[in-house]
């Protein structure tokens, strides 16, 4: 196995764009395979030059630098595709949750402004719904069967004609605007650049020591920055291969693996806790996976040792921030920390620092808990025409994570819980806010209080405290009805808990920390999961 920079070294030098590091891992060996999705194989050629057709398909469409192109569809090439033709010509991609309503939908493409919307069949309808009202009304495509009005995206690339594609084209440009939970319950679209997606994949090689001929299996969404920043932009760096499925099964999780010979995948803390639970005739011990990022303590042992996986990592991330920290493959691995501060494969490269601090802005010692703040060079832009709340994450340089965090004196952290008001689940972070804005518009409905309570899956399940107003009735079926016809369903609260009041701040906000510290709340709630 080589070490990560001798991978790194296998290619030659680039500019950092995506084109430039696409360009020098297809230089190698053309004919190796890029990517593998439904039982169809991308050689590395082969993909590069559906990439030129499809660039040309933007640029013939009016599609300019800057401009920013919707992606709303389960896991597909297309994604991958999309990306990289929007990186040769200096645009941005937006992927949007296959599984948002219109609200949620409407709320992302008209604040990214997008031009077009790439979408597949079962998306197609809350797509053009959501796109209503536009200033300028975006073009679509669709990745899968084509409807009577939309055609393939595979068919106008096609039939694209021979523009030139744009020369100046930058490392600093911005690529992806990933939409992640606000506080203020509205989504914010963190902008990533170039060079930062590229170096993010490069720290995932040196993260589980990716290899040229690892074959990596994306079952993560790919409108996540896991998928793309470590999983796409990992197998970019290293040259690899990537097995694209389209979502998360269990119960066919162990027979895709041995299929596709994937022998690294990325998981969140609920899908291992399934795979440990799931019945061991599911299991096929013939499968190839050599790593797994994403893993936990509580079933590492399992995974080492029936299912018999030498590397599992564990680590921290944000949006903003992909790729902190991570327990090292070749050390001491502290499985219930987020292990030690990350590296890239060139010691030489300045990577990220981390404080933990109090509330003043002031150091903490070891062991003590205070805020997590991270410098690191993949950082965000910025949010997409937001400067307030831009401004509002830094202090100095130093990203405010909003996580509340101990570090050992190994230089170890360990998640203690969340400052902010988001609750995480599934994978997704969620934003308290945006529930209590929807479910106080309930007709009944007085006041709302979302907060975060433990799952059995690990991470968060959702309980939301609610005041009726005077005379009013509702049942828990109904307020998580509402939430269905507005939400995405992994926002629905699984907990209903009916009070008089809520305690409340002197100014008159919420005060969920008192909320959220009665043990009984869960107890008390009518249990909708």
């Amino acid at each position: 196995m080589k070490k990560p920079l001798e991978v790194l070294r296998l290619y030659a030098e680039h500019d950092y764009t995506l084109n430039g590091a696409f360009a020098s891992r297809a230089a190698r060996d053309a004919y190796r395979e890029f990517i593998f999705y439904n039982g169809q194989s991308w050689s590395w050629r082969a993909f590069g030059e559906a990439i030129e057709r499809t660039a040309r398909l933007f640029v013939a469409r009016g599609i300019k630098k800057g401009e920013r192109v919707a992606v709303m569809a389960r896991n597909c090439d297309g994604h991958v595709l999309a990306l990289f033709a929007l990186a040769r010509i200096g645009a941005i991609m937006v992927p949007v949750n296959p599984q948002f309503g219109v609200q949620e939908a409407h709320y992302v493409l008209h604040h990214a402004q997008v031009s077009a919307v790439l979408a597949a069949g079962d998306t197609l309808n809350v797509a053009r719904q959501a796109a209503a009202g536009l200033p300028t009304q975006p073009w679509f495509a669709l990745f899968d069967a084509a409807s009577d009005d939309v055609p393939l995206l595979s068919e106008l690339a096609a039939g694209a004609p021979d523009v030139a594609l744009p020369g100046n084209v930058s490392a600093e440009d911005t690529v992806l605007i990933v939409y992640t939970s606000g506080t203020t319950g509205f989504p914010k679209g963190a902008m990533h650049s170039q060079r930062s997606f590229v170096s993010g994949g490069e720290a995932f090689v040196q993260r589980v020591y990716l290899q040229a001929d690892d074959r990596v299996m994306v079952v993560l969404p790919m409108f996540h920055i896991n998928a793309n920043f470590y999983s796409v932009a990992g197998t970019l760096a290293a040259g690899a291969t990537l097995i694209i499925v389209p979502s998360f099964s269990a119960s066919t999780f162990w027979q895709t693996a041995a299929d596709t010979r994937a022998t690294e995948v990325n998981i969140i803390e609920a899908m291992g806790t399934i795979l440990q639970n799931r019945p061991r005739r599911e299991y096929r011990p013939d499968h190839r996976l050599r790593a797994v990022y994403g893993v936990r303590g509580s079933y590492a042992d399992t995974f080492r040792n029936e299912f018999g996986i030498p590397v599992l990592i564990g680590g921290y991330g944000m949006t903003e921030i992909p790729g902190v920290t991570c327990n090292p493959v070749e050390g001491v691995q502290k499985w219930h920390t987020m292990g030690p501060i990350g590296r890239h494969p060139d010691p030489h490269r300045q990577w990220a620092q981390c404080r933990v601090v109090d509330d003043e802005g002031r150091d903490v010692p070891d062991n003590a808990e205070g805020e997590m703040w991270v410098k690191t060079p993949i950082v965000m832009q910025g949010y997409f025409r937001d400067p307030q709340q831009t401004a509002q994450a830094f202090h100095d340089g130093w990203f405010k994570t909003g996580d509340l965090v101990r570090r050992d004196a190994d230089g170890y952290y360990s998640f203690v819980s969340r400052k902010r008001d988001i609750i995480r689940r599934r994978g997704e972070n969620i934003a308290g806010a945006e529930l209590d804005r929807v479910i106080g518009g309930h007709p009944a409905v007085h006041e709302a209080a979302a907060v975060a309570v433990p799952a059995e899956l690990g991470e968060d399940d959702i309980l939301v405290g609610v005041v009726l107003k005077p005379g009013a009735k509702a049942t828990a079926q109904e307020i998580a009805a509402w939430c269905r016809e507005r939400l995405a369903p992994q926002k629905v609260p699984r907990y209903v808990l009916f009070v008089d009041e809520l305690p409340h701040t002197p100014t008159g906000k919420v005060l969920k920390v008192q909320f959220k510290a009665d043990r009984t709340l869960a107890e008390r709630a009518v249990d909708l999961g």
